[in-house]
């Protein structure tokens, strides 16, 4: 799962990554607002910004998401304690604000609580397994090649078993931000179906897809 950290304190910037990858997570780090806010459809699956960076301030960045995407949790870390600005962030989505000076294990709780899938192992027909956390597909006679798209595909509709994922939220996850069709969409469902189960999933017309558990 990666995840984009905004945060233009170098100290504190490395000691947030160095914590999030020894839980597992990738993790990109930006500390001017303006660089982070080119890349924010690269597929990322969290974000945690800080609100005074230079450029352009995290809850600016935090508006632009919600632009496009309601669901991807979305964390501010702050040093302002102005209720108006608490107020301002949660008004425009965010899931979580911690305060600045904060330990390192409050956020990574905070983390763990919103950008982590409860069950890391998926059971799909005729003995096909997905491990979540290790990115790979198994049946009763080995492992299961997978594309690095495939496994995209795989690990964004894992994330919410329920859900209908949009084709606009499969092209941002997938693509990792590149523009892409509805053509290449199917196409690569087409291929994965031939290395799963074919009803694995299910597409709803107009929208999107969800899996089919």
């Amino acid at each position: 799962m990666k995840i984009l950290v905004l945060e233009d304190n170098e100290k504190l910037c490395n000691f947030i990554k160095s914590s999030l990858n020894q839980e597992g997570y990738a993790v990109d780090t930006y500390s001017d607002g303006e660089d982070a806010l080119e890349v924010i459809n690269n597929g990322y699956a969290c974000f945690i910004l800080d609100i005074n960076v230079p450029s352009v301030d995290g809850i600016s960045i935090l508006e632009t998401i919600r632009m496009y995407n309601k669901s991807i949790p979305v964390i501010i870390i702050s040093a302002n304690h102005e209720l108006e600005k608490i107020q301002a962030s949660y008004e425009l989505g965010c899931d979580d604000y911690l305060k600045k000076p904060f330990l390192m294990y409050e956020l990574l709780q905070k983390v763990k609580k919103l950008c982590t899938i409860e069950n890391n192992f998926f059971d799909f027909t005729n003995g096909f397994v997905y491990d979540y956390e290790n990115r790979h597909m198994k049946n009763e006679e080995g492992d299961v090649k997978l594309a690095k798209k495939e496994i995209l595909f795989l690990e964004l509709l894992c994330k919410n078993p329920t859900r209908i994922f949009s084709f606009e939220e499969i092209e941002d996850y997938v693509w990792e931000g590149e523009p892409t069709t509805l053509t290449n969409i199917r196409a690569l469902v087409k291929r994965l179906r031939k290395k799963i189960p074919e009803d694995s999933f299910t597409i709803v017309k107009g929208i999107g897809y969800r899996l089919n558990l």
